[in-house]
């Protein structure tokens, strides 16, 4: 049982590394090792909030809680990697409504695109491949 949880958080944490260092990628032209731990890091909050509340929760509810999450993720790495230690992976200091230049509202909507295709994607993947409990995803 340990190995097979595990196996599974692994495999979301590296999936949801892989696919946020991608999308940087293809947007951006680079990343950072940094942002492949933060996105493995949500991947594996969006399919645990599901799985936890043995999916439960309308969309919209497990959408803000993972938006939030992602938010906050992002913000305490950026005051690690940006402020602290000086890195400089990302400045929002241009962007609208941004706070200390580490994150901003245009992109916590966007982030919230990505927790919608996240929530779903990894339920589905995770009940198809580990055997976990369906997802029954709904609005209201």
């Amino acid at each position: 049982m340990l190995m097979k949880k595990l196996s599974e958080y692994l495999f979301l944490w590296a999936l949801g590394g892989t696919l946020y260092y991608s999308i940087e990628l293809m947007f951006r032209g680079f990343s950072h090792w940094s942002m492949f731990l933060l996105g493995g890091i949500c991947l594996l909050f969006f399919w645990l909030q599901g799985s936890k509340t043995e999916w439960s929760d309308p969309m919209w509810v497990q959408v803000i809680r993972c938006t939030i999450f992602v938010v906050s993720c992002e913000f305490i790495t950026g005051i690690i990697v940006n402020k602290w230690l000086g890195w400089g992976v990302w400045d929002y200091s241009d962007e609208p409504f941004h706070l200390f230049g580490q994150i901003c509202l245009p992109f916590a909507v966007i982030f919230s695109g990505f927790a919608v295709i996240g929530i779903i994607l990894s339920g589905n993947l995770m009940h198809w491949l580990f055997g976990e409990k369906k997802p029954n995803y709904h609005v209201l």
